[in-house]
């Protein structure tokens, strides 16, 4: 598997690019920005993108769904939750001083359960909510990738609307922790961590958290 982590956009949120080594496909999950870096590193590894993929619809994770449909005409996916965020991003991203455009509508909706099949890869679709209501988390081969759902000590905001700390709390301990200490954790911003490595040191895990 060809795992890439790009750094996109001005709030620079983490891209990344997952390959399958036999068949070249691949999904690009979260274009929050830099549309020209991403087809240049899909093209660097003659990977041909297959599925783009939003762990949540906030628009520095979704920022170029359009520009990269446009070019590869890949599916959209994202959980139905999220699914107003995404086609109204213009208007977020210019509350923060940013130009988006809105995104194209998803080709299909993700849900608790689903898989992602594409050439050898396969993704496991976790639905964790609490950064906001259609947040995902993808798991396969030891890793898992959880947008702004958990950070390196740290965890997504819930301040947003549709933001929800219990539930993020709960997802996290219930769906992420429980995957086992060894599995690698993709952030949507900032390190990668790991699975042990949060539970036993995050502090919003651990009672010294701020809730």
């Amino acid at each position: 598997m060809i795992l890439k982590m790009l750094v996109v956009g001005p709030i620079q949120a983490n891209c990344y690019i997952l390959g399958c080594e036999r068949t070249r496909e691949a999904a690009v999950i979260d274009p929050g920005g830099d549309p020209d870096k991403i087809l240049l590193a899909l093209a660097k590894d003659k990977l041909r993108c297959v599925y783009i993929i939003n762990t949540h619809g906030h628009f520095d994770h979704a920022a170029d769904n359009k520009r990269l449909k446009q070019v590869t005409g890949a599916e959209l996916l994202i959980h139905r939750a999220d699914v107003p965020m995404i086609l109204q991003q213009r208007g977020s991203g210019g509350m923060w001083g940013i130009k988006v455009d809105d995104s194209p509508p998803p080709d299909r909706y993700l849900e608790e359960g689903d898989v992602i099949t594409f050439g050898d890869i396969s993704l496991k679709v976790l639905h964790t909510p609490g950064h906001s209501p259609g947040s995902i988390s993808l798991v396969t081969d030891k890793i898992v990738i959880v947008g702004d759902t958990l950070f390196a000590g740290s965890i997504g905001r819930t301040d947003f609307p549709g933001g929800d700390y219990e539930g993020l709390i709960n997802n996290v301990r219930e769906k992420i922790f429980t995957l086992g200490d060894d599995v690698v954790v993709y952030t949507g911003h900032g390190p990668k961590t790991t699975v042990g490595r949060e539970r036993r040191t995050n502090p919003f895990f651990t009672g010294r958290g701020m809730g």
